[in-house]
């Protein structure tokens, strides 16, 4: 009954957590349209980090200690400076249902690098699925890009490397620290360096700006950067990083629905097609990814 309770519990915390984040794309392509895109990149991480020192300071969270400390600078190079900034230039010149099929491979780089810092070890087929999905994205790239790949792509995969490590230390560091400490820390550690940068890129005019960026702003600083990785963070942790993970294989499909639904993009049949080999291919993978996992713990942690 426990292990059925903790299955529960971890696909319920991790779809909250794709929830949060399918909307950020169509949400920074809005925002970006009267913000530069590095203020968009940078500045919600200062937004939220004002937010996770608020909840520290109140809860008197006890402080990170020795080591942890340069592992919350990881993964904050990762998810709170890397990730951010790098879709929010992508989204500049890519439509984000294109944007939304490259961050497709995010269940797949997740996967890789839980097995190299968190010892995960997904069957061979596992594999052979991620090769499939990621070719599949660099074909799609190219075909959109008339043979070759658009500066845009090159910044989505950085992107995807960038928050797969960022998502897999997370996940370690959260069955220590715990899921809400982990993002709070590594947004607050982060916020002192990018006051400056954000600073210079700071709107000389806010009354020029629209209330839809202003509205796509505040979505990506509080739900994208905040609230939707202490659900994602808490998934990973208790249902592994792998498997919990491959549940981002509905985040294109969400993430194109709400393209076409708030930005009135056109959905053609390639993203279509593309997206739904890689989330066959994941869909695989997730299946292989249970087993070979050593799990040591089996008691479920509340959330707070």
């Amino acid at each position: 009954m426990k292990q059925i309770s903790g299955h529960w519990q971890s696909t319920m915390f991790g779809m909250l957590g794709v929830l949060g984040f399918s909307l950020t794309l169509p949400a920074t392509k809005i925002a970006i349209k009267d913000f530069e895109p590095s203020f968009v990149g940078l500045g919600r991480a200062i937004i939220a980090a004002f937010i996770a020192g608020l909840v520290l300071l109140i809860s008197r969270s006890p402080k990170p200690v020795g080591l942890q400390w340069l592992r919350l600078i990881a993964i904050a190079l990762g998810i709170v400076i890397g990730f951010p900034l790098l879709t929010s230039l992508a989204m500049k010149t890519v439509p984000a249902a294109h944007g939304a099929v490259v961050i497709g491979l995010l269940p797949l780089s997740t996967a890789l690098f839980g097995a190299l810092l968190a010892g995960e070890r997904p069957r061979p087929l596992f594999w052979v699925s991620t090769f499939i999905g990621s070719l599949t994205i660099v074909l799609f790239s190219l075909e959109s890009g008339s043979g070759t790949f658009q500066f845009a792509d090159v910044l989505l995969f950085g992107a995807v490397l960038s928050a797969g490590f960022g998502y897999a230390e997370g996940a370690r560091l959260s069955k220590t620290l715990g899921s809400w400490q982990t993002i709070s820390w590594a947004l607050v550690i982060s916020a002192p360096l990018l006051v400056f940068p954000v600073y210079q890129v700071f709107p000389d005019n806010l009354s020029s700006i629209h209330w839809q960026s202003f509205l796509g702003f505040t979505y990506v600083s509080v739900v994208s950067m905040f609230l939707a990785f202490i659900f994602w963070y808490k998934g990973l942790s208790l249902g592994g990083i792998a498997k919990i993970g491959q549940l981002q294989l509905l985040q294109p499909f969400l993430t194109i629905f709400a393209a076409s639904l708030i930005l009135n993009e056109l959905i053609t049949t390639k993203e279509i097609i593309a997206a739904l080999i890689v989330i066959s291919c994941v869909i695989i993978g997730r299946k292989a990814s249970a087993l070979q996992i050593k799990k040591t713990a089996s008691k479920v942690y509340l959330l707070f």
